[in-house]
């Protein structure tokens, strides 16, 4: 079962999250396969990646809503998708046209002529009028302008333009496992400016760095293979670590046939009757899980009739 494990240090300005997708990253992956449409190693690593970061973002902010980050470029892979709702139900998908390069990275994946973003939207559950989604933005280089090579150096620089908070990422995916540990040094109130620093703030630093370089030595296949009490354990045993109860990430799409019906009468009954009439029938493939919805002629016929015609006095049963 995927875990999501949250902890403070007591007494100490800094927070961590630990994410360990395991029985529901092998079904997203199963799913594409049994669609016949699996992604290539590097991008079943990278969503891997991207799903872990997103539920620890999504957790981080407590944010009603979806939490959609996007990664796009020019490249062979164009795009990368990952969404992870308020109820910590994730889904990924991507986009790739191009032969998987020799050493597969951010910049060699998606960022080739080093104009790839990174794209964090935060889309609200239940929009006030007028309300449009929130947007940031980050490019895939550094403040000097060389390139980043993994997802988690992106973040990192995306939350501290954001959130102006350090923040240290460490993020893993294989075919078996996506997880993710995230180290955060919280905001203090009544602490010192820039410029008028005083010990307290010196020592909050201290702790912070300190942590944050423990956590740096975490190697991506300890993330991968030992379970949460392990790894909290061997980083940070000299810490008094205060833990929540875990929270369990899944594995979920909002797709529909409902949906899909909709999308298709938005086209309008003269194109969706062309595509019925070359090709017998019209088939929608969900990118996010793999499952087709097909729409025959008489689903078509259905799909346009108002539901007014139902003749007086009779029941529609669902």
């Amino acid at each position: 079962m995927s875990e999501l494990h949250k902890f403070l240090f007591d007494g100490l300005p800094v927070r961590g999250l630990l994410v360990r997708l395991t029985g529901d990253w092998r079904e997203v992956l199963a799913r594409r396969e049994s669609a016949q449409d699996a992604f290539p190693a590097p991008v079943r690593e990278l969503l891997g990646e991207m799903a872990a970061a997103g539920v620890l973002m999504q957790s981080n902010i407590k944010f009603d809503g979806a939490v959609v980050m996007q990664i796009h470029g020019e490249g062979p892979v164009k795009l990368t998708v990952a969404e992870v709702k308020s109820d910590l139900t994730f889904r990924v998908t991507a986009k790739v046209t191009g032969e998987m390069p020799s050493m597969p990275r951010l910049d060699t994946l998606v960022n080739v002529n080093g104009k790839g973003r990174c794209a964090i939207t935060l889309d609200p559950r239940q929009k006030l009028p007028g309300q449009q989604p929130y947007q940031g933005v980050v490019a895939l280089h550094g403040d000097h302008g060389e390139p980043l090579h993994r997802l988690s150096e992106v973040l990192e620089h995306y939350m501290l333009q954001s959130e102006q908070l350090d923040t240290k990422l460490v993020l893993a995916a294989n075919d078996e496992v996506a997880a993710g540990l995230l180290i955060q040094r919280l905001p203090v109130e009544g602490a010192g400016n820039i410029g008028a620093r005083n010990e307290d703030d010196i020592g909050r630093d201290e702790d912070y760095r300190r942590i944050s370089m423990l956590a740096a030595t975490l190697t991506s296949d300890e993330l991968l293979t030992l379970d949460a009490d392990t790894i909290l354990r061997r980083l940070f045993w000299e810490e008094k670590v205060v833990r929540y109860e875990p929270q369990h990430p899944q594995f979920a799409c909002s797709c529909s046939r409902e949906r899909v019906g909709n999308m298709l009468k938005s086209l309008g009954r003269e194109e969706i009757d062309g595509i019925v009439a070359e090709q017998g029938r019209v088939e929608i493939g969900c990118d996010f899980c793999g499952v087709k919805y097909h729409f025959d002629v008489v689903d078509v016929g259905e799909l346009f009739t108002p539901q007014s015609r139902q003749q007086p006095g009779t029941t529609t049963l669902n």
